[in-house]
């Protein structure tokens, strides 16, 4: 069993902040519009862009609790760029901030899981290549069907579960992944079934950390073992570049979720969402 203390917490939430601050950088350069990657308690805060996905508070209360001064400068830039200040929130945060957000306005709007596994996987080794799935690194030239195909995906996404908190177009969705695409610490996959391309996804390996990001599968391809097989090729990957924990972000009761759980992930600890506007 993955079991997930605070120090656990701690490398999870400095890998999420900084995928973030990476993407962040990656879409200052591609775009040459300024952007905010703002450190802060531990954390950091991010705004790319208007309606983005990135903008959100993340990592908070894993060292000490913000100060009302950098809550301040946090919530004047996201008023400056007209966007609500969004927190994700672990639980296993340090006790008191929940408060101290709450007291300033804040309410709580949702929630996601984190799920984690330890590495080497091979139990997910028979997923490498079944059912006539084949998953390969995505290079450059592969760029535009890679980005239609996980677009096209996440805008078909399966109604189980809890509905997520937030909506973005499709035309959000591709600028972002557009973007993503770009930051030098993420390796994209392509999945094709009987040679079509049927489902796409992506990696980040920090300090041992394996974060599995935007991994989509066409509605036609699905229930066909394309995530499995997705997950799989990433973990290998993971493994051999000597991450020992993989981790995954979900929405509570989702069909994602009940993928990974089946193949082996568990259910470290849950983020509270909470909007400040």
């Amino acid at each position: 069993m993955l079991f997930a203390d605070i120090p656990l917490a701690a490398r999870i939430e400095r890998a999420e902040c900084d995928l973030l601050r990476d993407c962040a950088d990656a879409i200052g350069r591609r775009r040459s519009l300024p952007v905010m990657a703002r450190s802060i308690a531990g954390g950091v805060a991010v705004h790319t862009g208007e309606g983005s996905p990135l903008n959100k508070v993340a990592g908070l209360g894993f060292a000490g609790l913000p100060t009302a001064a950098e809550l301040d400068a946090v919530e004047r830039e996201f008023a400056a760029a007209g966007a609500p200040v969004q927190v994700e929130l672990s639980c296993l945060a340090e006790a008191g901030i929940g408060a101290l957000l709450t007291g300033r306005g804040y309410r709580l709007i949702g929630f996601e899981n984190v799920l984690g596994r330890r590495l080497p996987a091979p139990d997910l080794e028979a997923q490498l290549g079944a059912a006539g799935v084949e998953v390969t690194p995505s290079g450059r030239r592969e760029l535009p069907l890679w980005l239609e195909t996980v677009a096209t995906g996440f805008a078909n996404p399966d109604a189980q579960g809890v509905a997520s908190h937030e909506s973005f177009s499709r035309e959000a969705v591709e600028r972002v992944m557009s973007d993503l695409a770009s930051a030098r610490s993420l390796k994209r996959y392509l999945a094709r079934r009987d040679g079509v391309a049927a489902g796409g996804a992506s990696m980040r390996a920090s300090d041992g950390v394996c974060q599995l990001c935007g991994a989509a599968t066409l509605p036609r391809h699905r229930r066909r073992g394309v995530q499995s097989a997705m997950l799989a090729r990433r973990l290998d990957d993971a493994t051999r570049a000597g991450c020992d924990v993989a981790v995954v972000t979900t929405l509570p009761g989702s069909k994602s979720q009940q993928n990974v759980q089946r193949l082996g992930f568990e259910l470290l600890y849950t983020r509270a969402v909470l909007v400040l506007g």
